[in-house]
């Protein structure tokens, strides 16, 4: 650690990258609302060009990332800048739009809470350390593709292959025998490939028992990017405790009447959670599986 930064002091440290989580929480929340608007608009502007149907032209051409600028999604008025601050423009505004007082999605600062909460588990897990800029970079994709999938039931492959890669490079940061994940090159390749695998053949497996597609391929990337950072060795636990979280939830949801079975539900969003709570606690968990299942010496 460089010693300029070791001078500063802990409070000004910690401060600072919480305003950070913040704001790249703000970034996050674009990245959720508008990247699935995006991909429909390039496949409506495909039809429209293979079909020459110019009824097929998308709604939302031109829109990216950054153009336009911050809008109510009701009125289509400008945010200022100060009610555009991370979590303190949505209390400030008490949840409504300056203009049209139209209620904001609470997505919004609970996406920004969740980008700071990340940061913190990281740093308080990896400490000061690349490690923790790795983990804090791995939670944000995870926190990413877990929203827009619930909302969308999209993978998008710009998040999920980027990932991948960005896992397999880390593999290779720093160093023989101190990587920046802890995951050799060699388990990072395993991974992605097994992680992709695992869930392929779950797939062709479902498929050929009952015609039905039980998953997408974007969730075989998701995993494939998973065991990259991680490790084929961490692919069991995250498998089980994805497939465990989504069958007692959806199965409470059947209960209860709140969701049919036919209903589609996605699997990112729990191979994402699954994901994240073996990066920050995947030892712990398996030692209390271990006791638990009364395996452990």
């Amino acid at each position: 650690m460089a010693a300029w930064f070791s001078a500063l002091p802990p409070w000004f440290v910690v401060l600072a990258l919480g305003l950070i989580a913040l704001a790249l929480g703000s970034f996050i929340n674009v990245v959720i609302v508008r990247l699935p608007r995006m991909m429909e608009a390039r496949w409506a502007a495909e039809l429209a060009d293979a079909t020459g149907d110019l009824h097929a032209a998308p709604v939302d051409a031109g829109l990216s990332l950054a153009f336009p600028g911050s809008h109510c999604p009701h009125c289509r008025t400008p945010i200022r800048y100060r009610h555009n601050l991370p979590l303190i423009g949505y209390l400030l505004l008490g949840g409504r739009c300056a203009s049209c007082r139209a209620r904001i999605s609470p997505l919004y600062p609970l996406v920004e809470l969740t980008s700071l909460a990340v940061a913190c588990v990281a740093l308080a897990r990896f400490g000061f350390t690349p490690a923790a800029l790795a983990a804090y970079v791995l939670s944000a994709y995870l926190l990413v593709l877990a929203v827009i999938d619930a909302r969308t039931q999209l993978l998008p492959d710009v998040l999920t292959l980027s990932l991948l890669w960005l896992g397999l490079l880390a593999s290779v940061a720093g160093g023989p025998g101190h990587t920046l994940t802890g995951v050799t090159p060699r388990d990072a390749i395993l991974g992605a490939a097994a992680g992709y695998g695992i869930l392929w053949a779950v797939f062709q497996g479902f498929a050929a028992l009952t015609g039905k597609h039980g998953m997408g391929y974007g969730d075989f990337k998701l995993l494939a990017a998973l065991g990259a950072w991680l490790g084929w060795q961490a692919l069991p636990m995250v498998v089980i405790i994805a497939s465990t979280g989504g069958a007692l939830v959806g199965g409470a949801l059947l209960a209860t009447g709140r969701m049919q079975r036919d209903t589609p539900m996605p699997f990112g969003p729990w191979l994402a959670v699954a994901g994240w709570l073996v990066l920050i606690a995947g030892d712990t968990i398996g030692a209390v599986y271990l006791r638990a299942t009364g395996w452990a010496p």
